[in-house]
């Protein structure tokens, strides 16, 4: 029994260390906005995935109602908008990754106090840090170590799927750098070709040229 509570116990230590390492979790990142231009943060992250944030504009340096407002882009890899908010000091977004790659979050500053820098702080939470354990605990009625334990399997699920992930992007591009090496390799011999027909015709060519001047 003491057996089986230190395996646990080494589990639950260990598995949210690998799940900070390789699966998506949560990021804290505090932004200052310049005066003019955008200041933007880009995560990548596989299909199928939850994905958390809040955003707001911090007080440091502003009085109480006279923060200045911003505005909050995110976009797809492919381009696709999937929020966005102007004149706020606050917000939130959520949506679930449909498409592998990088998801780009963009803020700037769109109020007419444009003379000041700004600071804004964004709490993003991917996968499994973007669930609501409370209310699976709720929901399922678990606690204690079999709430634990769902996390760790949850945990578990979670670096399964970005392992999987990551050796498809792997065969990806090594398929990628393969054809690249095929189309160089055939470049090459090409261009090998290219300059012995060059050189045999230049060779004939001065033949001709030296035998009709009598040369040779």
């Amino acid at each position: 029994m003491r057996r089986r509570s230190a395996v646990l116990l080494r589990l639950a230590v260990l598995l949210p260390l690998l799940l900070l390492t390789v699966a998506p979790g949560a990021a804290g990142v505090w932004l200052n906005l310049p005066a003019s231009g955008t200041k933007c943060v880009s995560e990548e992250i596989q299909p199928n995935v939850v994905v958390l944030a809040d955003y707001a504009v911090v007080h440091e340096g502003h009085a109480e109602g006279g923060l200045p407002t911003i505005a909050a882009k995110v976009t797809s890899p492919y381009g696709n908008t999937l929020h966005h908010k102007e004149h706020v000091t606050a917000g939130q977004f959520a949506f679930t990754t449909t498409e592998a790659g990088n998801y780009l979050a963009c803020f700037w500053i769109d109020s007419g106090d444009k003379g000041v820098d700004t600071s804004v702080s964004l709490d993003w939470k991917i996968g499994i840090a973007a669930k609501d354990w409370d209310s699976v605990a709720k929901k399922e009625k678990i606690e204690g170590v079999e709430l634990e334990l769902t996390k760790l399997e949850a945990a578990v699920q979670a670096i399964h799927e970005n392992l999987l992930y990551l050796k498809s992007r792997e065969a990806e591009m090594r398929e990628v750098s393969e054809l690249t090496n095929a189309r160089v390799a055939w470049f090459s011999i090409m261009s090998l070709g290219v300059c012995i027909v060059v050189s045999i015709l230049q060779l004939w060519h001065l033949k001709s040229y030296f035998q009709k001047k009598k040369l040779i």
